[in-house]
């Protein structure tokens, strides 16, 4: 009995591609997705068809929406057999998704979240360890789009564009959350609307961006550890009376009081301030409210912020392999549902890879085969690349939707082993783009005697 049992769970390369599908959209979701649509629902274009089609668009090839619709078409009959034929058109498609409200993509999303909390370890020393950037989407130069979305101050300048901020988990770089909004760095806002979705024990990672004395405030009352970067531009204080020596200091405890929020009479942040010291004398600052050294170690700190890089190859991923540099869509309302589809798009296929490695990890263990060497990333990661090349297989009819060719190809989707990293991120200087600096130490003084007493009383 215990021998076919595990023969069973042993072969996780034996899955369809309708299998991973079934196993991230659940009829649960559909449900949920179902409901969020409410009354404005098509004739031809039910919920499941139309939502999954807009998700294999973001997969497949194609020069133009037309050319791409008529692939996920497809395999969109191809998965819904027994379902109700879709619409034949791409225009009709568009009028359906138009009419598509965008609590129904949130619902997919937020039950994607809670599988992947389900199924996946995500936590690791304590800590559920989050890194937050922002990134703009281009859009098309039409009079709608124009009027109603911010010009863009980089790349085309005077194109309309889109702003996303998102969550990657860093230890294994999965799209967690997003946000779309206007406006050149409007991240902290955007990151204000991201808190509810993060979980327990959640640790925020973020660049100097993400700085400042109110979000810091209310990462605090949201129950939410951060871990964030600081620059020139700050200033902290202490309850001593010497200052600081910023150049053998490691680690202590100092307070976050601007003035307008002492003026206001809000009281002061307790936070504790780490620096990494590094080889080329550029030293990271990094400030978090985990005042407890033990649970949040120094090496912790500058381990969780060398990961934070996973947020730029989050983007990477979406705009180089996915080709999502510039939208499709021409309208405000169809952009807005192309952004979000192509995100759910992205979480899905990154967790797909998660979920065929992880599978395979527990088929190593179980048949006593050799485990990874000492040093390597504990969470095994896949190559979104060779995930993408496999899904265009199953959308060119290479693969079947039911053939189990699919699931080897995934287990075989591993990242390139390359050696660390020992020059700069930068190979050569590019035109019209700034010069990288790194930050300066943040400006720490001493607490003036005559606040001192209002900074214990308020903390009291």
């Amino acid at each position: 009995m215990n021998r076919k049992s595990k023969t069973r769970r042993i072969r996780p390369w034996a899955r369809t591609f309708l299998e991973s599908i079934h196993e991230f959209l659940t009829p649960a979701i559909w449900k949920y997705a179902h409901a969020g649509r409410g009354r404005s629902k098509s004739l031809r274009w039910d919920t499941q068809p139309l939502i999954l089609c807009l998700l294999v668009m973001t997969w497949c090839c194609g020069d133009s929406q037309a050319e791409r619709f008529e692939t996920a078409k497809g395999l969109t009959t191809a998965c819904l057999v027994k379902r109700r034929r879709p619409g034949q058109t791409v225009q009709g498609f568009q009028k359906a998704l138009a009419k598509l409200p965008m609590p129904a993509l949130r619902a997919v999303a937020a039950g994607i979240r809670r599988l992947l909390l389900a199924t996946l370890d995500l936590s690791h020393e304590g800590f559920i360890a989050f890194g937050c950037d922002g990134s703009g989407l281009l859009c098309p130069r039409t009079k709608d789009l124009e009027k109603r979305l911010d010009e863009s101050v980089k790349g085309a300048a005077g194109a309309p564009q889109v702003w996303v901020t998102a969550l990657v988990h860093l230890r294994s770089g999965l799209l967690w959350a997003w946000h779309f909004g206007k406006g050149h760095n409007r991240e902290r806002s955007h990151l204000r609307m991201l808190l509810k979705t993060l979980p327990a024990t959640a640790l925020l990672v973020a660049d100097p961006g993400f700085n400042g004395y109110d979000l810091a405030r209310t990462l605090t009352a949201a129950g939410v550890s951060f871990l964030i970067r600081m620059s020139g531009k700050d200033r902290l204080y202490t309850m001593s009376t010497t200052p600081l020596d910023m150049a053998t200091f490691e680690e202590g405890e100092v307070l976050s009081w601007p003035d307008d929020a002492r003026r206001a009479g809000l009281p002061p942040q307790r936070v504790r301030l780490v620096c990494i010291r590094r080889r080329d004398k550029r030293d990271v600052w990094l400030l978090t409210n985990v005042l407890d050294a033990k649970r949040l170690t120094r090496e912790m700190a500058g381990r969780y912020y060398r990961q934070r890089w996973e947020n730029e190859g989050l983007f990477r991923t979406y705009k180089q392999t996915l080709k999502k540099v510039k939208l499709m869509s021409r309208t405000v309302r169809l952009v807005h549902r192309e952004a979000e589809g192509s995100m759910i798009a992205t979480q899905i296929l990154l967790a797909i890879g998660a979920s065929f490695l992880r599978r395979d990890k527990q088929a190593n263990v179980e048949t006593g085969q050799p485990q990874p060497r000492t040093g390597e990333p504990k969470m095994p990661r896949s190559s979104p690349r060779k995930i993408l090349l496999a899904l265009r297989k199953v959308c060119s009819g290479k693969i079947g939707v039911r053939d189990t060719a699919f699931g080897k190809q995934m287990t075989e989707a591993r990242p390139e082993r390359r050696p660390n990293r020992t020059s700069g991120k930068v190979s050569r200087v590019w035109p019209g783009r700034a010069p990288y600096k790194a930050p300066k130490p943040p400006i720490c003084r001493p607490l003036p005697i005559a606040v001192k007493v209002l900074a214990d009383t308020l903390l009291e």
